[in-house]
């Protein structure tokens, strides 16, 4: 990735409005700043919380707490807990994740 005409900025993430993104089951909260095509997002899942989607698009993705579950369509699960990431790239390998405790993340697309 080559980051391009981005001056220094400061996010006060406390300021950004939430949106609510229903799963397949429990929902997430999404505070998202977009900076030219790079989005940066700080996501907390509920308790339940199962995606409704294989998702295809590639991520930096940084667990503040909690614990995620992530599957990957070939079958493979990762388990990420605070202080853990992972990163894949665009059309590379569908995933989906789950919660069964809730996550906050800090995730980069």
């Amino acid at each position: 990735m080559k980051i391009t005409d981005l001056p220094f900025g400061v996010t006060d993430w406390q300021s950004v409005e939430k949106t609510t993104h229903k799963g397949e089951s429990g929902f997430a909260y999404w505070k998202t700043k977009q900076f030219g095509d790079i989005r940066v997002r700080l996501v907390t899942y509920s308790a339940g919380y199962l995606a409704d989607h294989w998702c295809t698009k590639g991520h930096i993705l940084f667990c503040i707490s909690g614990e995620l579950k992530t599957i990957l369509k070939d079958g493979r699960t990762f388990v990420l807990s605070a202080g853990m990431s992972y990163q894949v790239a665009d059309d590379a390998e569908p995933h989906r994740s789950s919660t069964s405790e809730g996550a906050t993340l800090f995730i980069v697309d």
